[in-house]
């Protein structure tokens, strides 16, 4: 069987909306990272771990040429790009990682 690669440029932010560009083949595991500090640098001291914005790509190239394209813009053409599909800056990975539901209560 075939397998099918995806591959993302993802925003993530801080709550102060200090903004970070990245990409990966696992957008779920790339955010857990983020959100547990685990990716040292700029993400990690200035706390940002909310994802705010991404785009799936088939071809790693192209994820990579966008990826470039989007670092090299002005903040103010990011934050345009968040907002159009994200107005509020909700963080899109707040439940992910967290039980669907609550585990049953424990018999005595």
């Amino acid at each position: 069987m075939r397998h099918e690669w995806k591959f993302y440029v993802y925003i993530m932010s801080s709550k102060s909306r200090r903004i970070y560009v990245g990409m990966t083949n696992s957008l779920f595991s790339r955010v857990m990272q983020h959100k547990e500090g685990k990716i040292e640098g700029f993400t990690k001291r200035y706390k940002i771990n909310r994802l705010v914005y991404f785009e799936r790509f088939q071809y790693v190239n192209n994820c990579i040429a966008r990826e470039k394209q989007v670092k090299g813009w002005s903040r103010d053409k990011k934050v345009v790009l968040i907002e159009r599909s994200n107005p509020t800056w909700e963080d899109l990975a707040k439940d992910w990682g967290k039980p669907l539901d609550p585990p049953p209560p424990k018999v005595k």
